[in-house]
């Protein structure tokens, strides 16, 4: 692994964050209307923030990366604790599931309890959301080749907050790929679909199965719901000529811009490296210099 495609990771999922944040819960429409193609960082817009505003995806995914870094491997207690002191700091974007489950951390459940109760407190719809896979690309990282242990720590990371088989499988998959992405493998997400398909839910693979085949499907959805989520975003980050291409499809697309740009921006951050990334954006982005050096740290570790 190329620490160029690490470093990719993590600063692609930030620039897909951060260029999707003020255009979040926009439609397509939308976004042509006021922009064309958005394609640079801009100010304000939905959250009020500044050009360059990273949100909830990157903050979180970075208490995941510190922690392993600082823990030298994953320690799901360590990351549930450091994502309460990051809510407690009070950020400006959370999730619905992500702020009940972290309030039952904050009030003594057990990491891997209150990710359970908030699940089976939700009715359907409201159940699987998309907060635990766009925080969870740094296991990729120093797991690369370890995969019966990455899809465990992928699966555990996520029911911290979202106990759902869809998001936890939604995360091993996702890591699996960008896992194959940084090995080189020929077939990097086919071969991560197959590895998870015996325990999948079947509807994450049926939405997912079209994109290994190479197939565009005729509608990609862009709510927070994680099947919808994971497919738009492996779609365009695998299918884009490249890393600049993918994350403004991705964020163009309208909908939970910053999530499914985050993502996107993983995925494609892996394949091509953060060094194809534009310049521009990262001088954007006040945590630039940060998330290269724990991304660096993560190669370390592996």
């Amino acid at each position: 692994m190329k620490s160029d495609q690490a470093r990719g990771v993590l600063l692609g999922l930030a620039c897909g964050d951060a260029l999707g944040r003020p255009v979040e819960f926009k439609s397509a429409a939308a976004i042509r209307a006021e922009y064309g193609t958005l394609d640079e960082m801009v100010g304000y817009g939905t959250w009020n923030q500044p050009a360059g505003t990273i949100t909830d995806d990157t903050d979180q995914a970075l208490c995941i990366a510190r922690s392993v870094v600082e823990q030298h491997g994953f320690d799901p207690a360590d990351i549930a604790a450091r994502f309460v002191g990051w809510y407690d700091g009070g950020p400006f974007d959370i999730g619905g599931m992500t702020r009940r489950a972290l309030d039952r951390l904050k009030h003594g459940d057990a990491w891997d309890e209150a990710g359970q109760h908030v699940w089976e407190e939700s009715p359907e719809g409201q159940n699987a959301g998309n907060g635990s896979v766009m925080r969870c690309p740094p296991l990729a990282i120093p797991y690369t080749t370890e995969w019966d242990h990455l899809v465990k720590v992928s699966r555990d990371s996520s029911r911290i907050t979202h106990a759902d088989p869809r998001c936890t499988v939604g995360c091993a998959v996702l890591n699996l790929t960008i896992a194959g992405l940084l090995a080189h493998a020929d077939t990097p997400f086919r071969d991560a679909l197959s590895y998870v398909e015996p325990d999948a839910p079947d509807e994450l693979v049926q939405a997912l199965k079209p994109i290994a085949r190479g197939e565009s499907p005729k509608t990609l959805e862009t709510s927070g719901y994680v099947v919808h989520s994971l497919q738009t975003a492996l779609h365009d980050g695998l299918f884009a000529e490249s890393a600049t291409d993918a994350i403004v499809m991705a964020v163009n697309r309208g909908g939970d811009t910053d999530t499914i740009g985050a993502i996107t921006g993983a995925v494609a951050g892996a394949r091509f490296g953060a060094s194809q990334l534009p310049e521009r954006w990262l001088a954007a982005i006040d945590e630039t210099n940060e998330i290269e050096a724990v991304a660096d740290e993560l190669v370390a570790l592996g």
